[in-house]
């Protein structure tokens, strides 16, 4: 994963989160061509968000989507405006496929998952804060300042 951090006017940020979606009623709906639409729908929208996506995959059932986001970013209103977006795009270019699964116009479950994905782990940034104004963090400055 590429952990190189981007820079805004007033900040120096590196975010980036697991995303998971998954079909109304978990019906195996998504078709391998679905499945690359998908992909191009997710960073054509995103793109329009000033966010990437740097992974995705999916089975017929749900997807993932690892992204890169700024921080000046809502969460929950870009996944509603993700899951709004890519379902208005399947449902038109897939119609046929999906009426033998929906007979609303649905695609999406309401639900989603999101989780913050990062290089380092709980435990070590819990410990790099718990470290700062110690002793042991002071000398570990002074040792890198001297190389």
């Amino acid at each position: 994963m590429d952990n190189v951090n981007k820079s805004s006017s007033h900040a120096i940020y590196s975010l980036k989160l697991h995303i998971v979606f998954v079909t109304k009623y978990r019906r195996k709906t998504l078709t391998p061509e679905m499945l690359d639409s998908l992909k191009d729908a997710f960073a054509e929208i995103l793109a329009a968000w000033r966010c990437t996506l740097l992974e995705f995959g999916g089975e017929s059932d749900h997807v993932h989507l690892l992204i890169d986001i700024h921080p000046a970013l809502d969460i929950s209103v870009l996944v509603n405006n993700l899951k709004t977006a890519s379902a208005r795009r399947m449902r038109n270019r897939f119609s046929v496929h999906l009426a033998m699964f929906y007979k609303k116009p649905l695609f999406w479950h309401r639900a989603y998952y999101v989780g913050s994905v990062g290089g380092a782990t709980l435990d070590t940034v819990r410990a790099y804060v718990g470290a700062q104004g110690t002793e042991e963090h002071a000398e570990k400055g002074r040792r890198k300042s001297q190389k």
